[in-house]
């Protein structure tokens, strides 16, 4: 399974979104730091919208989805993140 497809399945799972999108960027970084060519899956941009996430602060977004990611974050370069209710 690709990164993309875990990082699909725990945020669903965690939040089921009204909204999800998760991008691989990685060929937008190729050669850069983090990302050394090859199969990519280093650099990910995230766009979710959930009703669990209402009251919660920017700050405890963002840690409510790196929770959710759990091992995949270790495992990437970079995550941008657009959270919103």
């Amino acid at each position: 399974m690709s990164i993309t497809d875990e990082m699909k399945a725990c945020l669903s799972t965690a939040f089921s979104p009204t909204q999800l999108e998760v991008i691989d960027d990685s060929a937008s970084h190729a050669g850069h730091s983090g990302n050394p060519g090859g199969d990519g899956e280093t650099h990910f941009n995230v766009m979710i919208r959930a009703q669990a996430f209402a009251g919660m602060s920017r700050v405890a977004r963002h840690r409510a989805v790196h929770t959710a990611l759990g091992d995949i974050v270790p495992r990437i370069h970079a995550l941008a993140l657009d959270i919103d209710v």
